[in-house]
């Protein structure tokens, strides 16, 4: 056999493994998928995904989707979970975790974290019987009976069977929501969604007693009233002239718990981050997202040229929702 005709063998041979593995989900959608849909579907919250690795990267595909179609989706990296990312979890939100194996250390270490926070917890496994299925409100059961891969090691048929789950949540979701091609313009470049990415950021950001203040002298149990008053998952540090010093976060609160036994007397200098990122007011939203996206954060201070503190912004508001605040209007976005 010719070398080309063993490669196109080989190749044909990869797919044929791969449509048998998303083929062989098809019988198992039953009752599962039904509840999945109707939980989502009675959330007043957003769909989370969170994953690591392949199953990571699977799950930023799927929040890209369900973004498109009208699901609000957020993606949170489990390891940044444990260090403030779960801030961005309320107990009306709907967390889809995703791990062919369902061993992730990653995952199942913030388990207990999502549950007692109230947020209803769906998993996508292949394994019936692994903690992250036990601990799960519902499983999706995406298994497959063997990778792609000749060596059983890199996630190929899983990834693919995972993420064709995925697709055929959305679909649904969007066919119950009654989502059509006008919507579905209104949320693509070029419609409503282009002009969102193009606003000015100080169109668009929380100004005056919305901005969670403290200083650097004050206490952290201040720093902790001021979060949780205005509820962004973190407090920013300034001076008396509104120079931005530094960020409190919730996992540098957490952190600090580990760290100190009687720490809410402490001044907050001794927890917050020097160096936060920050974004310009007149940069655009877009550019926004693109920062906090390659960061992996929630909160984006926002500031002059001279480092003052001028508004705040969230990962939330710029993301989800179907409208923006410009200037004490409203806009559908």
């Amino acid at each position: 056999m010719r070398k080309g005709s063993r490669l196109i063998k080989q190749a044909r041979e990869v797919l044929q493994i791969e449509a048998q593995g998303i083929l062989d989900l098809i019988e198992r959608i039953g009752p599962e998928f039904e509840q999945t849909v109707e939980m989502i579907l009675n959330s007043k919250g957003r769909v989370i995904l969170t994953g690591i690795g392949k199953s990571g990267i699977i799950g930023r595909k799927i929040t890209a989707t369900f973004n498109s179609t009208g699901t609000p989706s957020l993606f949170m990296h489990p390891v940044e979970a444990v260090h403030g990312d779960l801030g961005m979890v309320t107990a009306d939100d709907v967390v889809i975790a995703i791990s062919n194996s369902g061993y992730t250390k990653e995952l199942t270490d913030i388990l207990p974290s999502l549950k007692s926070l109230g947020a209803k917890l769906i998993a996508f496994s292949g394994d019936p019987e692994s903690p992250l299925a036990k601990e799960s409100h519902l499983l999706i059961n995406v298994g497959v009976e063997r990778e792609a891969c000749p060596l059983g090691l890199a996630p190929t048929t899983s990834t693919t069977a995972a993420m064709a789950m995925g697709d055929a949540l959305a679909v649904v979701l969007l066919n119950r929501r009654h989502f059509n091609k006008k919507d579905f313009k209104r949320f693509h470049p070029g419609g409503s969604l282009g002009n969102r990415l193009s606003i000015k950021i100080k169109e668009v950001m929380l100004t005056g007693d919305q901005i969670p203040l403290v200083s650097k002298d004050q206490t952290i149990r201040k720093s902790v009233f001021e979060i949780d008053r205005k509820k962004l998952g973190a407090s920013l540090v300034v001076d008396d002239g509104f120079v931005l010093l530094g960020i409190v976060t919730d996992g540098d609160i957490r952190r600090s718990l580990l760290r100190w036994k009687d720490m809410m007397g402490l001044k907050v200098e001794k927890i917050m981050s020097t160096s936060p990122k920050m974004i310009y007011e007149e940069k655009r939203v877009g550019e926004a997202l693109a920062l906090m996206e390659h960061n992996a954060i929630t909160v984006l201070p926002v500031v002059d040229k001279e480092s003052k503190v001028k508004g705040i912004v969230h990962l939330h508001g710029l993301l989800g929702g179907k409208e923006f605040r410009l200037n004490g209007s409203q806009k559908t976005a």
